[in-house]
């Protein structure tokens, strides 16, 4: 496992005290028990957590050892939040073991990330001293790290110094020891980013897929278990190694076509996969990617990565954003594109641009029994749930607010969405009918819909789905309706803030063009996925998982192309568009060399 050891010397005046500490991060655990690593959050508190998501039932102790070079009396400190604060008990209690001091302090009450005092303990010189997290509630109890000081000294809580102290007492190099290098790097191992991957490797780029799961799929994972939307395009063949079945959204089924997905990426030679790794940083030099860093989320250690071309299929457009690619987010004014759709006015485009976009959803789901079943009692979650009730969850289990950001903000609304099922859930166990049904699974990932869209040289709009645009490099093709969604509350402020409404207008057959999956002003980078270049109401459409992963696809062939004449993504367009075109043409009717497959 990996622990973080330093020696910090404290000056005051002419007196030296020699302070020990140790920092252990809490996803290195050896033994995570039933706690889950939670590494979605890292770019807004820091690092990645452990989580005891057991829905109500505690989970199994996480636990691990570590060893003290230098013994002496340490205070302990350890990193959590109290994820849903108020006049209750908190939902996510944990206690802490060292070693066979079970400390009585309860954590997880303290509102927002920051550090709680355990209390201190002697450990000897070299000794080894186990430590576990024993959970307490079963809701979401979240531990960060947990820090040893022979001074009682708290560690930093505000993120820009908790970052630099961070750096200091791990001695972390400035740069990644180890450098890999590809012809194609992917970012994101959702559909988009898998058929990406595919593409260029059966077109013979050495690929490197980056996924900070350790499954592939995104939405589409089992651990998210969204089924797959849209058409094939011009790439069944690649796409059906990646999709999914249309069963109920939420369901186990969804471990079938993960074993499939999985499976079919990793039987190329040429891709190399790092799963459970999370691209944190990325550099650019006169307007081109120089390299992706990327770290591992239990490790912590870190490679770079680097290579002629990239793909940003992070669905929050990370690669892009890092580097300075332009981007948009939010509603545009109904005039930037003339998108208006008059029968639902405000809610399908504004007179003035806002921040407003579509919602994440977390799927969940029950099951009935034999027996009674009992659910405890929740009065942390009514004040979002109220009088709402619930079994079962599907796409429209949905929140967005104006003044919270997809991105910044996503923790808080992954946490308002357990918060309305759990309460959604206790109500409805309120009702006989309903005694012998248990919840049987909860996802604890963002699916998110929206958030930033690269910029490309063409900004993919409602319009040009109403008109069936065809472009002269239209590469995806799709049929499916557009559909907006607003959160009903806007029009009823007695319905629940977390309950969606799709608004669906029915297009011709539609494309997209390649020049939406480049960057207008990054070099070396393609966009696949619903970070792609277009409007919000753009988005409505193209957003599903069959269409992104066409997206995927498009690039996979084009990065190909970029190798073979040493040039950048827009020059495909302008000098090879011919031979790109016809090179897609050919999917329907592939040759592939044994060799490539």
């Amino acid at each position: 496992m990996r622990y973080l050891l330093s020696i910090l010397v404290l000056m005051c005046c002419t007196i030296t005290v020699a302070a020990q500490d140790l920092l252990v991060e809490a996803e290195s655990f050896d033994n995570p028990g039933g706690w889950v690593v939670d590494p979605q959050f890292v770019e807004q508190m820091g690092s990645p957590y452990l989580m005891a998501h057991g829905i109500g039932k505690k989970v199994k102790n996480a636990s691990t050892e570590v060893t003290f070079e230098k013994g002496g009396q340490y205070h302990i400190w350890v990193r959590t939040m109290n994820w849903a604060p108020g006049e209750w008990d908190a939902p996510g209690r944990f206690n802490l073991k060292v070693g066979d001091l079970a400390f009585d302090k309860t954590l997880g009450l303290r509102s927002g990330w920051g550090w709680e005092y355990v209390g201190k303990t002697k450990i000897g010189k070299k000794e080894s001293v186990a430590l576990e997290l024993i959970d307490l509630t079963g809701f979401n109890g979240r531990c960060d790290a947990i820090y040893f000081s022979t001074s009682q000294k708290e560690p930093p809580s505000s993120p820009k110094k908790l970052a630099e102290w961070r750096k200091t007492i791990t001695a972390e190099p400035n740069a990644p020891k180890e450098e890999n290098t590809y012809d194609l790097v992917v970012v994101g191992g959702g559909l988009a980013g898998c058929a990406a991957a595919i593409a260029g490797a059966e077109q013979g780029l050495k690929v490197a897929l980056i996924h900070d799961r350790p499954l592939l799929g995104g939405n589409a994972s089992s651990e998210i278990r969204v089924h797959t939307l849209g058409i094939y395009g011009h790439f069944e063949r690649i796409l059906k190694k990646i999709d999914t079945e249309h069963y109920p959204n939420g369901s186990a089924e969804a471990e079938l076509d993960q074993v499939k997905r999985d499976n079919n990426v990793k039987s190329y030679d040429n891709i190399d996969l790092f799963l459970n790794w999370r691209a944190y940083d990325a550099k650019a030099e006169d307007n081109t990617i120089k390299y992706v860093d990327a770290r591992q989320t239990a490790t912590g250690e870190r490679k770079r990565f680097t290579a002629p071309y990239f793909v940003d299929s992070t669905g929050d457009g990370w690669i892009g954003y890092w580097t300075g690619a332009e981007f948009s987010y939010g509603r545009e004014s109904v005039d930037t594109y003339g998108e208006a759709w008059e029968e639902h006015g405000e809610l399908w485009s504004p007179k003035e641009a806002d921040n407003a976009v579509m919602g994440s959803s977390v799927l969940w789901g029950s099951k009935k029994t034999e027996t009674p079943q009992q659910f405890p009692k929740v009065p942390w979650a009514k004040p979002v749930a109220k009088e709402h009730e619930a079994i079962n969850g599907e796409w429209y289990w949905e929140f967005t607010r104006n003044d919270l950001n997809q991105i910044d903000d996503a923790e808080e609304i992954r946490d308002h969405m357990l918060r309305a099922i759990f309460g959604s859930f206790s109500n409805a166990k309120q009702n006989p009918e309903n005694d012998n049904v248990a919840l049987e699974w909860v996802s604890y990932l963002v699916g998110k819909r929206e958030s930033r869209r690269l910029v490309g040289d063409h900004i993919f709009t409602f319009n040009d789905a109403k008109e069936g645009t065809r472009f002269p490099d239209a590469v995806v093709i799709e049929t499916r309706e557009v559909d907006v969604h607003y959160q009903t509350v806007l029009t009823d402020e007695k319905n629940p803030d977390f309950i969606s409404k799709a608004l669906f207008y029915k297009t011709p057959e539609y494309y997209i063009p390649y020049r939406s999956l480049y960057s207008k002003n990054i070099n070396n980078l393609f966009m696949a996925g619903r970070n792609f270049s277009c409007s919000h109401a753009g988005l409505g459409g193209p957003r599903v998982m069959r269409t992104t992963g066409q997206m995927g696809a498009a690039v996979g062939f084009a990065a190909a192309l970029c190798k073979k004449y040493d040039v950048n993504p827009r020059d495909i367009y302008k000098g090879y568009l011919d031979e790109y075109l016809d090179l897609i043409e050919e999917q329907k009717y592939p040759k592939i060399p044994e060799s490539k497959q």
